[in-house]
């Protein structure tokens, strides 16, 4: 309780704030994963509109991030809208993308050579506006790249998705480093749901929400998504929060 009033006192801060500078005061959307304790530890409920969320792959997905991607797919699903995916790596199985509830006439590929014009087309496509989410698949997210996707994001109420994949195990130390994303998520394979009869149960991701804007760390052990883009607490699981008990900011 005392959690929800500090979050809801410094949300009218920022409100009042932006009033004073002569801005519009927007009702903040979100978008709910539907999972009470998920959504619970997120400062709106769900994951911001308007804002850009970084998600990386965790343990044995590090470098090839099927589990992050597939994550970010499901988020994608549930908006409405096309969706712009922007990377320099055309290995996706999207088959897979489908399963996770992400369709292939709602989806724009852009590629690119370089992952600086990848960083260029995500601002581009958030700052165009009226599209479901714009993904980008990227190795650094420098700090003032990633301040103006946030800017452009919150100009045009779109949600964006940087999904950091590297090429060896030793990029994945820039994920420590700050950047202006609301929130930061990594997602690794945990062994699959166990059926009563022989088989392969649904698929389980250790979902660690590393950073939260104005709210709190966790980690949940959650069902894959289904094809409708759904993730859900694993039987007999409970979210931890991280020790130290403290919110955590944007640097």
């Amino acid at each position: 309780m005392q959690q929800t009033a500090t979050n809801a006192t410094i949300s009218e801060l920022r409100d009042r704030i932006q009033h004073l500078e002569g801005g519009p005061v927007r009702a903040r959307k979100m978008l709910p994963f539907g999972v009470p304790a998920i959504d619970g530890v997120l400062p709106a409920g769900g994951l911001a509109y308007g804002a850009l969320h970084e998600v990386a792959g965790g343990g044995a997905g590090t470098v090839d991030g099927a589990a992050a991607a597939l994550f970010v797919a499901g988020i994608a699903a549930r908006t409405r809208g096309k969706i712009v995916w922007c990377l320099t790596r055309p290995d996706l199985f999207f088959p897979a993308l489908a399963q996770a509830g992400l369709q292939a006439n709602r989806v724009v590929f852009v590629e690119s050579d370089k992952e600086e014009d990848v960083l260029a087309n995500m601002q581009e496509a958030l700052g165009y506006g009226g599209l479901g989410a714009v993904v980008g698949e990227i190795v650094r997210l420098p700090m003032t790249a990633s301040r103006r996707l946030q800017l452009a994001a919150e100009k045009t109420g779109t949600i964006g998705l940087a999904v950091r994949r590297w090429r060896r195990q030793t990029e994945a130390n820039d994920f420590g480093q700050p950047t202006a994303s609301t929130t930061r998520w990594r997602v690794s394979v945990l062994p699959s749901e166990e059926l009563p009869v022989p088989g392969i149960g649904r698929p389980r991701w250790l979902l660690e929400l590393m950073r939260s804007r104005a709210g709190e760390c966790a980690e949940f052990a959650v069902g894959a998504c289904d094809d409708k883009g759904r993730i859900h607490l694993s039987a007999g699981s409970a979210h931890r929060s991280h020790s130290t008990g403290r919110s955590l900011t944007a640097s």
